[in-house]
């Protein structure tokens, strides 16, 4: 009697045995295109640049799994596979919020930068009317003029889908015109005073 139940966990074993073999001993070559395919989508979508840690996660465990296949280690190399697979779907998510975020922050830098370079070419022209020397200008046209191209360049690379150099090349400039903007208000103030 006891040799029955025996002799039947025996066969259950070894149908399961024969079940499990074959998807362990073949290389998991879905789940590898998968993961591929995922890591390409996320290349196009921008992670490298916007999600580059999650990115480089999802490039490191595809060549785990790579590796695991030629060391015909196969259960290894599904478990990598599948985890290159989710890294890079989440790099795809995780880039496409932190470029709606440099967008964001690039056109705000955009907003103020222009504001401050009408109120610094303003006060500019209230300097000129003033019939201030050249020289004491010369700075501060200097410094309209390349917040000017700037600012274009930015607007251009924004345009373009560029975000990070965008807000690279608008960040600060706000700022700069701003400080131009005070001297210039100085300059005209101390030149208006009575002597």
């Amino acid at each position: 009697m006891s040799s029955v139940p025996s002799r039947a966990l025996v066969m259950l074993s070894l149908c399961l045995t024969l079940i499990v073999l074959p998807a362990c001993g073949q290389p998991p070559e879905k789940e590898l295109h998968e993961a591929q395919g995922a890591l390409d989508a996320a290349r196009a979508a921008g992670a490298p640049q916007y999600a580059a840690d999650e990115y480089q996660a999802a490039a490191d465990a595809l060549k785990k799994a790579q590796t695991a296949v030629t060391d015909r280690d196969y259960r290894q190399a599904l478990n990598f596979a599948l985890d290159s697979r989710e890294r890079a779907q989440d790099a795809v998510k995780d880039a496409a919020d932190r470029k709606a975020a440099v967008r964001g922050d690039a056109e705000r830098a955009l907003v103020e930068g222009r504001a401050a370079l009408e109120q610094a070419r303003a006060v500019l022209a209230d300097a000129e009317a003033a019939h201030t020397p050249a020289k004491l200008l010369a700075a501060p046209r200097a410094t309209i003029d390349q917040a000017t191209d700037a600012l274009q360049k930015a607007r251009t690379a924004l345009d373009a889908h560029q975000e990070l150099k965008a807000l690279d090349l608008a960040s600060g400039i706000a700022g700069r015109l701003k400080a131009t903007t005070q001297d210039l208000q100085a300059l005209l103030a101390h030149r208006r005073r009575p002597r």
